[in-house]
Order: C-alpha cells, then structure tokens, then sequence
C-alpha cells in the first residue's frame, strides 16, 4: 500500500468508526453484554481455525528470526484463548458504569447537579506481539460503549484478522455495528502515523509496547494520549518489618516473571534490618541466577553469600526497567530517604513497602507519587485483572486522565448533568 492509499485508507477507518461511536454509546447494557457472550463463545467454537491462521504467524516469526520469547508472545494456545473468552464473559457479567449519575446535589437555586459517565467516543490502540490484546482491547471499547480502531503488531498479522472477524460477527449478532471495532489490516508503518495524527476521528491513543513505540508516539501524536513509558518498580523493606514475609514478597515481585512492567526492579532496604534481610533474599536471588547490582554497603554484606551474583551498581541502575533477572540494591536510613529515593528515580508505576509500622505505612501510601503503591504486598498486583477492574486495556503513569490500570472506567469521561423544573437564573 502506497503512502496515499494509507492516508485514504485511514482516513476511511476513521469515519467509519466515528459513525459506529454514536450506536455504540447508545447500545443498551443487555446488547453489549450480548455481543461479548457471543464473543465469548465464538473463540471456543473456533479454535482450530485460529490455530491454522497462528500458526502462519508463528512460522513467518521463526524464518525472520524473532526471539524464543518473541514468538511464544504471539501463540494462540487453547489456554490464551480460553482466557480470552473468560475475559469476555467477566466482562460482561460487571455492571454497566454508562449513563450512571453520581454526586447529584440540590442547588440553592433549586437546580440539581451531577455527574454522567460517558464513553470517550474512539480509541486508537497501538500494540505490539500479542494477538490476544485484539480481544482485550474489542471487549473493553464494547463494554464501555466506545469504538476503537486497533493497529497490532505486523508479526501478528494474520491472528489479529482471524480475531477481527470473530469481533465483527459477534457485533452483528447482537446488533450493533461491525465498524465499532475496527482492525488496520495494512504493515504499512504510516499507519501509524496517520492514526495518531487524526483527532477529527479518534479521542484518545492507548499505546502497549516498547519504550521506543510510546515515545515515538508521545513525541508525534496530535491525539491525547494515555501510556507508560517504563516500569522501574521498587519494592522498600523498612525497619520494622516481618522478615519472612518480606523475603516471600521480595522474591516474588521480582522473580514471578521479568517481562512484566510491574515486576520490581529496585530493591531498597532499611540499615537496621539489612544484616538480617539481605543474606536471607541474597540466598533466593543466588539460587534463581538473579544479578543484583547493589550500593557499596549491600554489597558488602551480600558477599558472603554463595554463588550470589553481584556487581557494583552505577547512577544509571537507579533509573533503570531490566525486564530481566537483575535488581538494583540499596540500604537507605529509613521510610523518609526511601520515598526521596523513589520520588526521584522510579518511574512513577508501582511501588509497595513492606512494614510492620501502621504509620511508615501510611506515610508511603501518602507520599510516593506513583500510580499504584502499595503496603505488604507484591508490585506484581498492579494489574487490572487483579484490581477487579475485569480487565485492562494498559497502564497509566499519566496525572490526566487516567492513572494506574486502566479498565473500564478509565475508557469513559464526565460530563456534568443538570435537571431542573422551569428555574430560571436571576
């Protein structure tokens, strides 16, 4: 497709799916929760089929040379697919948040003022590898009543048609507009740069991939967008605090997976428990092949233990999302130098302190400027499956106009209502 057919086939898509928003934000609860339970059981009805147009992708992606965990990101298996479905029929079994007033209050004048949450009208998705986002995504803009044109990977080029069209027939069967959920069906990379570029036709670009895709779209959009940059976690360990749990959280919100942006990165300690805490996490991290890249004090202590893997940590370890087996370490005075350090180097994600001391606690939950903080627990949780928002469409590290996981809530607006009986203002 040359560069003026994307722009006109953009332009097209655009039209279409801001005629498709109107239905869409009008559909009735009982229409939507339709067309996601006809979703639902479309994807297990079609399986095998999926599997054949998987398969294509999965064959091109191993002859161009993508990465082992590169390609298993783009597998369609009977499992993804019947989480997806899953998906689908929790989603549709929430209640509906749109057209709910709240905060209606009766005004001196005799006027009533409230809040209407509405649906945001077209979202752009932007995504990279994972077929399934095609799902998650279509679910999410027809439960909150918007449409949506989604641009995946081309490595998934194939899967992400075969998911469209199951999209399009389960909007049919219910009775609402196949053009709500619209797939670029082009590689073309322009389309990219049409989509973000459009704001007559799209209100909000989602964009889930790597740092250089949402920087790239950042910089370029003329669309608002809601995004992540990166995950630099921190997981703090305070004096006082219960050793045995913090070592179970500790490991866990690091090694439960690496890939993920909510896996913790930084790994700060209070001096007075680091003799105890560090050897005891050290002999975990050693046993799992996990680099630590520590301050001079951590490393220090953690030199006796065995077959630990260390390195002596530069400024930049302090900044930086791995995606890997590596953390950073560092011993800090106390919740006051945790929060300064966390305020200046994360990036705003998720972070989570591990304390016996109700009033550190609290302090960290009021003072570190992140999206999700959390107490005595794992940075694994920032995930809007696991916030009970059904699913999630991305993360926010944003102030406006979302913040954190961003489900269904996050893909609608307010708008004030006001109800009156003939008051006139005088």
């Amino acid at each position: 497709m040359n560069a003026l057919n994307t722009v006109e086939y953009m332009h097209n898509l655009g039209v279409q799916a801001k005629a498709a928003s109107a239905l869409m934000a009008r559909a009735s609860a009982a229409t939507k929760n339709k067309a996601l339970k006809a979703l639902a059981r479309l994807l297990r009805e079609n399986v095998e089929p999926l599997q054949i147009d998987n398969a294509r992708d999965l064959e091109r992606a191993v002859a161009n040379g993508l990465s082992a965990p590169m390609v298993d990101r783009l597998r369609l298996t009977p499992k993804v697919l019947e989480t997806c479905a899953e998906g689908c029929e929790q989603l549709a079994a929430m209640p509906d948040v749109i057209g709910e007033i709240s905060g209606l209050k009766q005004m001196p004048s005799g006027i009533r003022v409230g809040q209407m949450r509405v649906p945001l009208g077209v979202f752009g998705m932007i995504y990279e590898s994972r077929p399934n986002v095609t799902i998650e995504a279509a679910s999410l803009s027809i439960k909150s009543g918007n449409a949506c044109i989604l641009r995946g990977g081309s490595e998934a080029i194939d899967s992400n048609k075969a998911l469209a069209r199951l999209v399009a027939q389960a909007l049919a069967e219910a009775g609402l507009p196949e053009d709500g959920v619209k797939l670029v069906e082009t590689t073309d990379r322009d389309a990219v740069g049409q989509l973000i570029t459009m704001p007559d036709y799209v209100d909000v670009i989602i964009p889930r991939g790597g740092k250089g895709l949402i920087e790239r779209i950042s910089r370029e959009a003329k669309v608002p967008v809601i995004k992540h940059l990166d995950g630099n976690c921190h997981t703090y360990v305070d004096d006082p605090c219960d050793i045995a749990m913090a070592v179970k959280v500790t490991d866990n919100a690091k090694t439960n997976k690496y890939s993920p942006c909510n896996a913790s990165e930084s790994l700060l300690v209070a001096r007075a428990v680091a003799a105890e805490f560090l050897p005891r996490i050290g002999a975990v991290y050693a046993a799992k092949g996990v680099e630590m890249r520590c301050d001079a004090e951590a490393l220090a202590i953690l030199q006796t233990v065995k077959d630990a893997k260390l390195a002596q940590a530069v400024e930049q370890d302090w900044y930086e999302e791995y995606l890997a087996p590596i953390i950073s370490v560092k011993l800090v005075d106390g919740v006051d130098e945790a929060i300064a350090h966390i305020n200046k180097y994360s990036s705003h994600h998720t972070e989570s302190i591990l304390t016996t001391n109700h009033l550190h606690a609290q302090k960290f939950l009021r003072e570190v400027d992140s999206a999700s903080v959390m107490v005595n627990t794992s940075t694994r949780f920032a995930d809007g499956f696991e916030f009970g928002l059904g699913a999630e469409i991305g993360i926010s590290t944003d102030k406006f106009h979302a913040r954190g996981p961003v489900g269904i809530e996050g893909l609608t607006s307010l708008k004030y209502v006001v109800l009156g009986d003939g008051e006139i203002r005088s």
